[in-house]
């Protein structure tokens, strides 16, 4: 529940702070005293978006803090799942920069605000006097029902189906728009595919020919070099090799009269064997070197082919043409394969539907179930305010297709007049009447929901007299329960309270205090009588209060 709540330059409120009664806390202040900043700024505590206007000076933070016992709640998994220390004692913090940035804590932990505001939905339950229309949406409807039927742990199962059924759906449609555009695609990939496999394509065989090819085209000049250079080292006359042996043989018979000689002997030798090494591989290439012009134009023939297939298929290399091989192989593997992946596919899936059908059913059955008890309890709770004559009923309807929430299509049918055909509560339903069921609804799933804390928001609005004493009653009974805090106009609804809150403004400002006993006397009088308050106000405001 909530302990305390601090408020700091937001919107008409300078600075406000109140402590909260564990039971049954009432709200009232005049038309535009600042009720409902009071309810944006707990809004920002719980997640809500910043509109931009939380400011009322520009130059400072603005700051809403919320201080919370969580004793009982059963918090503690969540406190673990988003690694934060749980304390029985837990402190909400929002904070919006003059820049416009937001920032949220948990006891003084910075949190995502995902994170805050799936906390703030297990603390605190808001009803706006706008949510009236939320009868309006089925998926609220829905929810309503199923938390009666107590669904949470059947939808959740069929949530899991439901989901895997949707990825399954998009996986066939993938892989029936694969194999079609396959389909358009397959003869090209075909002779794609075989233009390359019939090239016999190796990698690096590019740099190869050309290597040589350049010593073919140029076969004549190497030739005449390689001539050239064994005729220097091994000329029968003139050749270096016979002139350094001769120079060798002198002087190593010198060695043992000139040392020095030997030296140079042994260096000539080491000379001598790698000019002959030289010789011996000038020669093997000689022999080797061919000029073969039938070999030299299957070679040209050869590299222009490659090139031509990578400009063809607008490629790099011949690394890249073997990878497009590859791909245009596996793709073709694919096609071939597809109906078989499709038919694999379509059984899965009708699998999974056919689970989540069962699901569904189960679904409906509770739902249907449970609907007559959720239509006795809304009813018993309209007539203590005075709607006797009701009918409301929960009509379930199938739907051609599976949803999120099963296969049914909840209704709540009402009429306020036994003797007339019931509709959707939504259309047929005055102000004053759609409160009357908000509250008979938000008072039943509240204590299933077992909410820590409620908020109503003028709930109360079309209403008076007895029937505002027995809304009273029934939002006062809530409070045994929980901590319920009510905005309000009533007088009858003012005086359950177990604190008494009254917002008003003060040179511009937006302040609350929490009443005495006494004050509570006038302000309820006030509330009876209007500004001109009364000794018969006074006394009714004693009678209202049992004083």
């Amino acid at each position: 529940m909530l302990r305390r709540l601090s408020v700091e330059n937001y919107a008409l409120i300078d600075k406000l702070e109140m402590e909260l009664d564990p039971h049954l806390n009432i709200i009232t202040g005049e038309t535009g005293a600042g009720k409902s900043i009071l309810l944006g700024a707990l809004g920002l505590l719980l997640g809500a978006k910043n509109d931009g206007s939380a400011m009322k000076d520009s130059a400072r933070n603005c700051t809403v803090e919320g201080t919370f016992d969580l004793t009982g709640s059963n918090l503690e998994p969540f406190f673990a799942e988003n690694d934060l220390d749980y304390a029985a004692e837990t402190t909400l913090t929002r904070i919006i920069t003059p820049a416009g940035k937001s920032r949220a804590f948990v006891n003084d932990v910075p949190v995502q605000l995902g994170q805050l505001r799936e906390l703030g939905t297990r603390l605190l339950d808001i009803h706006s006097q706008h949510q009236n229309l939320i009868l309006s949406s089925e998926e609220f409807r829905t929810s309503a029902l199923d938390t009666v039927a107590g669904n949470s742990g059947l939808l959740a199962r069929y949530g899991e189906q439901y989901a895997r059924m949707g990825e399954q759906r998009r996986r066939l449609a993938a892989l029936r728009e694969a194999a079609e555009q396959g389909r358009r695609d397959e003869e090209w990939l075909r002779f794609q595919c075989d233009e390359l496999t019939a090239a016999t394509l190796r990698e690096g065989e590019q740099a190869e020919l050309e290597e040589e090819l350049a010593v073919l085209e140029n076969a004549d000049r190497i030739g005449e070099a390689l001539t050239e250079l064994r005729n220097a080292l091994d000329n029968d006359e003139t050749g270096v090799l016979l002139q350094l042996k001769n120079a060798e043989n002198t002087l190593g018979h010198l060695r043992n009269h000139y040392p020095t000689a030997g030296e140079y002997a042994d260096r000539l030798h080491a000379v001598l064997e790698e000019l002959k090494d030289i010789d011996a591989s000038a020669a093997a290439s000689s022999e080797r070197l061919d000029g073969d012009p039938e070999r030299l134009a299957k070679l040209s023939a050869r590299l222009d082919m490659l090139i031509a297939l990578q400009q063809k298929y607008r490629v790099a290399d011949e690394a890249e043409l073997i990878a497009l091989r590859d791909r245009s192989a596996a793709q073709l593997a694919a096609i071939v394969h597809s109906d078989e992946e499709i038919a694999a596919a379509e059984s899965t899936l009708k699998e999974t539907t056919a689970a989540a059908e069962a699901l569904a059913e189960q679904l409906h059955k509770a739902r249907e179930k449970a609907a007559a008890g959720f239509a006795r309890e809304i009813l018993a709770t309209l007539a203590k305010l005075g709607m006797s004559e009701t009918v409301f009923r929960i009509e379930l309807a199938p739907r051609e297709e599976l949803d999120r929430t099963g296969r049914d299509r909840v209704q709540y049918l009402f009429t306020a007049n036994a003797r007339m055909t019931p509709q959707p509560v939504e259309r047929i339903a005055s102000g004053g009447e759609l409160s009357r069921v908000m509250l008979a609804l938000k008072a039943m799933l509240a204590k299933r929901m077992q909410l820590p804390t409620i908020l109503f928001d003028e709930i109360d609005t079309g209403v008076s007299g007895r029937i505002a004493d027995a809304m009273g009653e029934i939002i006062e009974s809530l409070s045994g329960s929980m901590q319920v805090v009510d905005i309000t106009h009533l007088p009858q609804v003012a005086s359950k309270g177990s604190a008494h809150f009254v917002v008003y403004k003060r040179n511009g400002r937006t302040e609350i205090t929490r009443l005495s006993d006494d004050d509570r006397i006038a302000e309820i009088a006030k509330m009876l009588s209007g500004s001109q308050v009364t000794q018969a106000a006074v006394a009714q405001a004693r009678i209202l209060l049992g004083r």
